[in-house]
């Protein structure tokens, strides 16, 4: 007899779940790993999700999508994220930490003693230190890349030298417990590169068939290499402000670091 404790919502999770398993097979090992995913106001919804929807597949993961506060907090597409802990609930040696995006969250994150506090706390002890797009910005307000090779979005990319981080280019980049990556939707290539770092690249290649990740995009525009000079030009123009005003955050928190 089914408990009453256990929803319709929450035995479809389970049978979800159940099903993923069987299609992972015995590859999959079962050790827990915590897995911070900051939260903050007006990051990028595909920042978060991306990586998220591979974590919440990996063997042994436990998601905490940890904010300042319990309050739900809005994505730059007005989607409500609702955190499952706050900084202080928050495992205190997580096995991955990790960072999204969103130029405006991410200026807003720069600029706030509290989260950067947070992070550094918890960077010192974890396992992994990660971010996606702008994300890194953060992290390296947090002086946790100092000394690393780090990626971000293509546009802020030459912002990481103000935090001691070393700029490189790829989708994902890897220097010892450090893995960024590029914009938006370098999310999923990082997590199922971190999924294979951590369990091997027979499960990774799984977890990718059960998500279909097979992108042909219409269009080879999606780096400045791709899209030629005067569309980049464009694009840098048409953020002008939001990347002076990022450029300004990172100088400030860079002058706070010790």
């Amino acid at each position: 007899m089914t408990s009453p404790s256990l929803t319709r919502r929450a035995f479809s999770a389970l049978a979800g779940a159940s099903a993923v398993a069987s299609a992972i097979g015995p590859l999959a090992a079962a050790t827990p790993a915590d897995v911070v995913m900051l939260v903050h106001p007006d990051m990028v919804a595909l920042d978060l999700i991306g990586p998220q929807t591979v974590f919440g597949l990996m063997p042994g993961a436990r998601l905490h999508l940890v904010g300042r506060s319990l309050a739900p907090v809005t994505t730059d597409i007005g989607l409500a994220v609702t955190p499952t802990t706050d900084f202080a609930g928050s495992p205190a040696a997580p096995d991955i930490l990790f960072v999204p995006g969103g130029l405006k969250g991410s200026v807003a994150a720069m600029q706030d003693p509290a989260t950067l506090a947070f992070l550094a706390d918890r960077g010192a002890r974890a396992g992994f230190v990660t971010s996606v797009c702008t994300g890194a910005l953060v992290l390296g307000a947090a002086g946790l890349l100092r000394g690393y090779r780090a990626t971000s979005h293509w546009y802020v990319r030459d912002l990481l030298p103000l935090f001691g981080a070393i700029p490189a280019e790829g989708r994902v980049v890897a220097d010892r417990n450090r893995m960024t990556a590029g914009g938006v939707t370098a999310g999923i290539d990082f997590g199922l590169t971190l999924a294979a770092r951590l369990h091997g690249d027979e499960v990774a290649r799984r977890l990718q068939l059960i998500l279909e990740y097979d992108p042909a995009p219409p269009f080879r525009a999606g780096s400045p290499q791709g899209a030629g000079p005067a569309l980049t030009a464009d694009v840098l123009g048409r953020r002008k402000a939001a990347l002076d005003e990022a450029r300004a955050a990172a100088t400030a928190a860079a002058a706070k670091l010790p």
